[in-house]
């Protein structure tokens, strides 16, 4: 919850959204057996292969499926009445998406768009409602997996309250950079542009701009046409 009876510090707040994220994001990859469940008896699902910048679902449309994400990336927005669109989430490998049909959504409450070359394993929600009663182990992960993505929406919820601008940028491209994987100090990003960053953190691109040429300049990332993301980046999102 957010709202406990001892606050902790912003720094305190913002170093264990970070490292919170990287665990979820660690065990997403064996969340989901993809070999074990397509082996499994049943006609319900197939792969879908799709190339970057392609409509996966978009909002309005009938919520009937769930899909796993085997390979590539996915970005979820959603648009208002005014037309304005924002980026909700950028998903990979390892997550779900249209997971909401399970909880009555009659309707996508967003668009998914790919960003990247992407490869989805694409259950009918009949199908996977049988999985979930059938196979107890796939549940609980299953289970897992949708309440670590809760607390993920309740931490951007405060990063977007008491973050600023620049912060809110640092952590959304440790976050897209999958930060504390492996080990590994240098991470390439994947395609996404200021625009889309600036509708992920709600701010202008131009500020985007500015943050993203002083981070280059400060060693934080490498940004020359591709992004990496250098560990020494963190150091943004804990200071006060």
């Amino acid at each position: 919850m957010l709202f406990w009876g001892v606050v902790p510090s912003r720094a305190q707040r913002s170093s264990l959204q970070v490292r919170r994220s990287r665990k979820k994001a660690d065990s997403k990859s064996a969340a989901f057996d993809v070999k074990l469940f397509l082996d499994s008896a049943g006609v319900g699902r197939k792969v879908a292969k799709l190339p970057g910048q392609e409509i996966v679902f978009a909002q309005g449309d009938p919520a009937k499926t769930v899909m796993y994400i085997q390979e590539g990336r996915v970005k979820l927005s959603v648009i208002n009445s005014a037309g304005k669109e924002a980026v909700v989430a950028v998903l990979g490998p390892g997550d779900f998406l249209g997971e909401g049909c399970l909880a009555g959504q009659p309707i996508c409450m967003a668009t998914a768009t790919t960003i990247a070359p992407t490869a989805l394993l694409v259950i009918q929600k009949g199908e996977m409602i049988r999985a979930l009663h059938a196979e107890h182990e796939f549940s609980d992960r299953f289970i897992a997996y949708m309440l670590a993505r809760n607390v993920r929406v309740e931490e951007d919820l405060v990063d977007h309250l008491f973050n600023s601008t620049e912060k809110r940028l640092a952590r959304t491209l440790l976050l897209l950079a999958r930060y504390g994987a492996q080990d590994q100090t240098q991470k390439l990003l994947p395609t996404v542009t200021q625009e889309m960053l600036a509708e992920m953190i709600g701010a202008t691109r131009s500020r985007v701009n500015l943050f993203m040429n002083k981070f280059r300049k400060l060693g934080f990332i490498q940004y020359n046409g591709e992004i990496r993301i250098n560990n020494s980046l963190l150091s943004v999102v804990l200071h006060e």
